[in-house]
This record gives structure tokens, C-alpha cells and sequence, in this order.
């Protein structure tokens, strides 16, 4: 009896550490199932987002290479059978590095095998020399079509449109998307719709033949496209958790071409025409000029009333400008970490561009004194008349300590006219907002990429 009862004991404890297994089996994380938190920015407005957390087990796919990207995007077909991408829900998990310049062999490709109808670098930077061509008008004739032609090339490779109904999430933090554009468009009349992009590092999206114009600024300058991410009639769109950044085409790298940088590059994250609810959070943006533009022009009237957009727990470190510019939108920035510590390219980092009601709280600046940055510059007046800023604070090294700064103050102090803290509304859509002093710590240790298999 005493054996049996041993036996019976010993098989409740088996019985018991199996089903405490099972149970933290169907607990595991799944980022392709997660949605985003209710009250999470202003992309939990009404309906929330989902993404693709309900797909039929069909359109759950894992994919490691532009060509398995892009069919799942299409449910499952490559090539794809139009150009309007699928709707229906899906959830795409990616692996490994996916480069957007490569053949349908997977080869990569470099810039010149995009060159078409006789266009080279040498042959256009020789026809459109300012000496030769002068200054009063952008290129035109045969060299310039080539230009173009060749630019649509590559665009055919590294464009990759996303429909409705998406969840992309990578499956451990060393996931990288290189040289691609993500494309969320819809149209005036129907919007892509419920996307969420997660735990992907995004490096160097990049433009083999940016646009030549002698008119613009002092000296003329290159203007490129192709943004890493870019959102048009889009709504419902969450961005967590991902890495922006230029390496193997970082601005250090590049020539300068007619006295000016030879720029390969557009923004990071572009947010436009008349898109609506989008939560950015917990990512880096690192070493870029252009970051993120809310708002494609000021005479885009369809954007009034939109462009509801919410920042929070960002990295932007060494950055230019537009983190972020804003027309029009009523964006909530919130405990974000600003890390600025090179004074060559920095120029400010929020652009109050017209109608835009920005309400910035409690974000932390890091500036290496030796810039000679001031808190004055951190906001940049582009038409704009009104910034809500408040619970900013400073710290650089010479300092013990935190500086509290009221940055409107600071740059009131300085400019005319002065910008307006009254912008019309108040955020109500957000989680628990951290006191500054500990945003420095939550992003540094809690933004980008992260392994949660």
C-alpha cells in the first residue's frame, strides 16, 4: 500500500508539472498576436488597432527574403497580381536580414544595375554642372529622362506596398529590413487601414539617382526619395519598438557633388496626406537628417483635422531636424529621450509648421556642451503659431544633476514673433506618464528591437 501510495504521489507530481508546463506553453509571448493597449496614443482611438492578430492560421507566414515578403504581403502570391496590396488579415513574422536591392534570385544589386538608357553618375554630374548648365532652372533633356527612368528601376525593387489588416513583427532583435521602402498608401476616397510594424531594425533606405536642383538654397541641393516607412491615407497605424538608421550609407560617407552633400536620403518615418491615428513608441532613430514629417505641405487642406499623432518612449539620437515637423495635426510627444551631440548637423528638432498644435510633455534632452546648443533651437517656426511644451528637462555633462528648461520661453526669448503655448486641446489618449527624470533610463534600456521568443 505504501509503494502504491508513492506511485500515486509521484504520478499527481508528474501530472501536476506537466499541466504547470502546458500552462506556461499557451502563456508564451506571440508579437504577431499582440495588439495595441487601449488609451496606448491616439491609434487606440475608437476601433484601436489590431493589425493582423485574427488571421486564419493560412495567412500567418515567416519569411526571410524580399520575394516571400512581398507575397505574403499578397497573399501569398509573387509576383503580385496588381498593385494594391492585400487586405485581407495577416500576420508576417520576419527573420534574419531582408534586402530590398536584390534580383528575383536574391542577388544584390548595386546602383548601376538600375543605370537605364545610357544614363551614368559621370554623364549626368557632367551635363548638369552649374558651370555648364547654369543655376537658373532643375535638368531637363535626354540625360534627365535617363535619370528618371533609371530612378523608376530601382524603385520597382525596393518599394513594397502593405495593405490592410497587417501585422509585420521580427522574431528576435537582430532582424533587419535593408534598403526598402514600406509604402502604406491608400486614396482620397478608401484608407489602408489596422497595421502594426514591431521589432524590426530599418537601415539604410537609400536613393541611387536623387533629383538635382540648382534653385534650391544658396547652393542648390540633391533631393531624394523613399522614406524607411511612409504612411498616406493611412489610419490606425502602430510603429513600436524599431530601429531607424543609415550605416553603409550613413551622410559621413557620401561625396559632395556641386559644392553640396550628394543626400541619398528622404525621412525615416513620414506621416501624410490626411492620415489619421498613429501611435509611435519605444523606437531609435539614430544619425539621420530628415527623421519624420507629419503633414506633407501647407496648402494640403485635406489634412485639417487629422494627423492625430502620438510619440512616446523614442530614442532620437544625433538627428537634424523634423523630430518631428508637424502642419496641421494635433500630435502628443511625450517622454521621449533627445540625445543631441553633434552640432554640424544639427538643426532643430520641433518644427511648428502651420495649423500644427503639438503638446509636448515631459521629454529629456541630453546636448554635449561642446555643441554650443541651446534650449532655444530645439524648437524650429515654420509657419506655425502655437507649441504646448512643459516638464522638459536638460542634462549635459558639465551639469550635476537636471536642468528643468521651459523651452517656449527660451525660444520666445530669442525669435519674433513669439510662439502661442495655448494650442486648443489636451491629450487624452495615453498610458501612465513617467516623470522626466526617468525617461532617460526607460528609453536607453527600453527602446528598439528586442528578443521575446
Amino acid at each position: 500500500m505504501r509503494i502504491f501510495r508513492t506511485i500515486m504521489i509521484m504520478i499527481c507530481s508528474v501530472a501536476l508539472a506537466v499541466a504547470a508546463i502546458s500552462a506556461m506553453a499557451s502563456e508564451e509571448r506571440d508579437l504577431g498576436r499582440e495588439i495595441l493597449a487601449t488609451n496606448d496614443g491616439w491609434a487606440s482611438f475608437a476601433t484601436g488597432t489590431t493589425g493582423g492578430s485574427l488571421a486564419d492560421p493560412s495567412q500567418v507566414y515567416t519569411v526571410t527574403n524580399r520575394q516571400e515578403l512581398i507575397a505574403a504581403l499578397n497573399n501569398g502570391v509573387y509576383p503580385p497580381p496588381s498593385s494594391s496590396p492585400s487586405n485581407t488579415p495577416k500576420i508576417i513574422y520576419v527573420g534574419g536580414t531582408i534586402d530590398a536591392n536584390v534580383d528575383d534570385n536574391n542577388e544584390p544589386l548595386a546602383c548601376e544595375d538600375y543605370y537605364r538608357d545610357d544614363y551614368t553618375l559621370e554623364a549626368f554630374l557632367a551635363a548638369y554642372d552649374p558651370a555648364v548648365w547654369g543655376r537658373d532652372e532643375a535638368p531637363s533633356g535626354p540625360l534627365e529622362d535617363a535619370r528618371i527612368a533609371s530612378r523608376n528601376a530601382q524603385q520597382d525593387r525596393v518599394r513594397i506596398r502593405v495593405g490592410s489588416n497587417t501585422t509585420i513583427v521580427g522574431l528576435d532583435k537582430q532582424v533587419t529590413i535593408r534598403g526598402a521602402w514600406l509604402d502604406i498608401r491608400g486614396s482620397s476616397t478608401a484608407n489602408r487601414t489596422n497595421i502594426i510594424i514591431r521589432n524590426i531594425t530599418f537601415e539604410d533606405t537609400y536613393d541611387c539617382f536623387p533629383a538635382w536642383d540648382p534653385t534650391d538654397g544658396d547652393l542648390g541641393a540633391w533631393n531624394a526619395l523613399y522614406d524607411s516607412i511612409s504612411l498616406r491615407n493611412s489610419d490606425h497605424v502602430w510603429i513600436d519598438h524599431n530601429t531607424f538608421l543609415d550605416r553603409e550609407t550613413a551622410d559621413s560617407t557620401l561625396p559632395d557633388y556641386f559644392g553640396v552633400l550628394y543626400q541619398v536620403h528622404d525621412g525615416l518615418l513620414d506621416i501624410t496626406n490626411a492620415s489619421d491615428f498613429v501611435t509611435v513608441s519605444w523606437n531609435r532613430f539614430v544619425n539621420h537628417d530628415k527623421v519624420m514629417l507629419i503633414g506633407s505641405s501647407d496648402g494640403a487642406s485635406a489634412d485639417r483635422g487629422k494627423l492625430r499623432v502620438t510619440l512616446h518612449h523614442n530614442l532620437f539620437e544625433n538627428l537634424g531636424q523634423r523630430a518631428a515637423r508637424v502642419r496641421f495635426g494635433q500630435v502628443h510627444i511625450y517622454n521621449n529621450y533627445y540625445q543631441i551631440g553633434n552640432a554640424s548637423n544639427y538643426v532643430y528638432s520641433w518644427g511648428v509648421g502651420i495649423e500644427s498644435a503639438i503638446y509636448a510633455e515631459n521629454n529629456f534632452f541630453w546636448v554635449n556642451p561642446s555643441t554650443g546648443i541651446t534650449p532655444d533651437q530645439f524648437i524650429e517656426r515654420l509657419n506655425g503659431t502655437a507649441i504646448h511644451e512643459s516638464g522638459t528637462l536638460l542634462n549635459a555633462p558639465s551639469q550635476s544633476g537636471h536642468q528643468a528648461i521651459d523651452v517656449l520661453a527660451a525660444y520666445n526669448a530669442v525669435n519674433d514673433p513669439d510662439l502661442s503655448g495655448a494650442v486648443g486641446w489636451a491629450p487624452t489618449l495615453f498610458l501612465e506618464i513617467e516623470d522626466t527624470q526617468d525617461v532617460l533610463p526607460a528609453v536607453q534600456s527600453g527602446a528598439g528591437p528586442f528578443n521575446w521568443d
